[in-house]
């Protein structure tokens, strides 16, 4: 018996919606990381990107739990001195709330260029509405 080595051209991808509102940021974020990367298949191949597309939709509406909303800060740094600068979350998820949740879920597949090839398939939009009805999407409900 021979151990089955998925290639990238014979994966067939489908398309998922999935609605944010009121999901907890980070069980979420694991939960479409494994959806993306292709875990969730039977023909996981660790080398290869065996993953589905995902649409996440309402990213505005995500919960924190306890008090992350005010002491869960985003830093970013401008390779310069004194170049840091910090973001509360709260300010965050009001302004750019689709960056907050793609941050995270980005932060969960591997790094290199299998990962941002698995990141490319991945679109998050603060509202209701999305330009994708064409691939004829699957809602999943996680």
């Amino acid at each position: 018996m021979n151990t089955f080595m998925a290639k990238a051209s014979s994966v067939e991808r489908k398309w998922y919606v999935v609605d944010a509102r009121n999901l907890v940021l980070g069980r979420f974020a694991s939960q479409v990381a494994s959806i993306l990367r292709g875990k969730n298949k039977p023909i996981f191949t660790p080398h290869c990107d065996t993953g589905d597309h995902v649409i996440i939709i309402n990213a505005d509406q995500v919960k924190l739990t306890g008090k992350k909303l005010d002491q869960k800060i985003y830093y970013q740094h401008s390779g310069y001195p004194g170049g840091m600068k910090e973001t509360p979350y709260r300010k965050l998820m009001a302004d750019k709330p689709e960056f907050a949740v793609r941050h995270a879920i980005v932060g969960m597949l591997p790094k290199g260029p299998l990962g941002r090839q698995m990141a490319r398939k991945l679109r998050v939009y603060a509202g209701a509405e999305h330009p994708h009805e064409a691939q004829k999407p699957e809602l999943l409900a996680l």
